[in-house]
C-alpha cells in the first residue's frame, strides 16, 4: 500500500537505501519518506544500527600443544554516516568478522602457553578488537567492544589438570595433619614426662614421710621402754604390719593372691631387706 502511494515507511534505528534506476541516491533515516516509483526511486533495502553480538567460537593450539576451543563475543554496529558503505560493499557482514576473528585468534594462542592464555584473555580480547577496528572501520562499521568469554581445553586436559589439583591440596593436607599429629605427640609427651615428674616427686614425699614416722616411733618407743634397740622395735613393727596384712588378704572373698609356703620367722630376712632400703633413702635424701 506505501509503495502504491509512493511512500515508505523507515522504522527507529534503521536507515534505508535509496536507489534510483538502480543507482544508489542517498540514505532515508526513520520516518515516512515518498518515493515516486514511477519515477524510477525505490528502497533497496533497511540497514539496522542497533548493536549487534557475535559469538565466534575457534578451536586452535597453544604453545605447549593444548587444544582449545576460544569464544570471542563481538559487539558491533553500522555507523549512520557511513550506512552506504556498511550496505554495498560487504555482502556477508557476519562471516567477515568471523574471519578476522580467527585469523588473530589462531596468531595470538599459539604463542602462549595453556597458562598464559587464561592469564592473559584481556590482551587476545584487546588483540582482536585492534584489527577488526582497523578493518571494519572501512565497511561502515564499528567495533563497540569485544570479550574472551571462554576458553575450553580439551576433555582429558581438563580432566588432568583437576587431577593435579587435587593431589596438590591432598598433599598439602597430609603435610596437615601430619604437623598436627606431630604436635599432639610432643604435647602428649611433654605431659606424660611432666606426670611422671611429679609422681616421682610424690613418691619420694611419701617415702620420705614414712622413713620420718618410723624414726620418731622407733625413737619414742626406745625413750619409753629401756633396753630396746632400734632394730628390736622395727622387727616388731614390721612383723604386726605382717599380721595386718595377711588379715585384709584372708579377708577379701573375692582375693586372688597365690602364697608360697613360708613362716613367720621369713619376715626377719624381709626386715632386713626393708630396714636397709629405708635406710639408704633416708641417706639419699639428706
Amino acid at each position: 500500500m506505501g509503495n502504491l502511494f509512493c511512500c515508505v515507511q523507515v522504522d527507529q534505528s534503521n536507515v534505508a537505501i535509496k536507489e534510483r534506476f538502480g543507482k544508489y541516491q542517498e540514505v532515508l533515516e526513520p520516518g515516512c519518506h515518498c518515493l515516486p516509483w514511477f519515477l524510477g526511486s525505490q528502497v533497496a533495502g533497511h540497514l539496522s544500527l542497533r548493536l549487534q553480538q557475535l559469538d565466534v567460537r575457534c578451536e586452535t593450539k597453544t604453545k605447549d600443544n593444548v587444544f582449545v576451543n576460544v569464544v570471542a563475543s563481538i559487539q558491533y554496529r553500522a555507523l549512520a554516516d557511513k550506512a552506504s558503505d556498511a550496505f554495498y560493499k560487504l555482502s556477508n557482514t557476519r562471516s567477515q568478522i568471523q574471519a578476522y576473528v580467527f585469523d588473530v585468534i589462531r596468531a595470538s594462542v599459539p604463542k602462549l602457553s595453556l597458562d598464559d592464555t587464561f592469564e592473559q584473555k584481556n590482551e587476545i580480547a584487546k588483540a582482536v578488537e585492534e584489527e577488526l577496528e582497523k578493518a571494519m572501520s572501512a565497511y561502515g562499521y564499528e567495533i563497540v567492544q569485544t570479550l574472551i568469554v571462554d576458553i575450553e581445553p580439551d576433555e582429558h586436559v581438563k580432566r588432568a589438570m583437576n587431577e593435579i589439583n587435587a593431589a596438590a591440596r591432598l598433599r598439602l593436607a597430609a603435610t596437615d595433619k601430619a604437623e598436627a599429629e606431630k604436635i599432639l605427640q610432643i604435647k602428649r609427651a611433654e605431659g606424660e614426662a611432666e606426670s611422671k615428674y611429679l609422681s616421682g616427686m610424690g613418691i619420694a614425699r611419701q617415702r620420705q614421710a614414712i622413713v620420718d614416722g618410723l624414726r620418731d616411733s622407733v625413737l619414742g618407743f626406745s625413750v619409753n621402754v629401756p633396753g630396746t634397740t632400734a632394730k628390736d622395735v622395727m622387727d616388731m613393727v614390721l612383723v604386726t604390719q605382717y599380721f595386718d596384712t595377711m588379715k585384709e588378704i584372708g579377708a577379701s572373698s573375692k582375693s586372688s593372691a597365690v602364697f608360697i609356703p613360708h613362716g613367720p620367722g621369713a619376715v626377719r630376712d624381709v626386715a632386713t631387706q626393708i630396714r636397709d632400703g629405708l635406710l639408704q633413702g633416708s641417706a639419699a635424701q639428706h
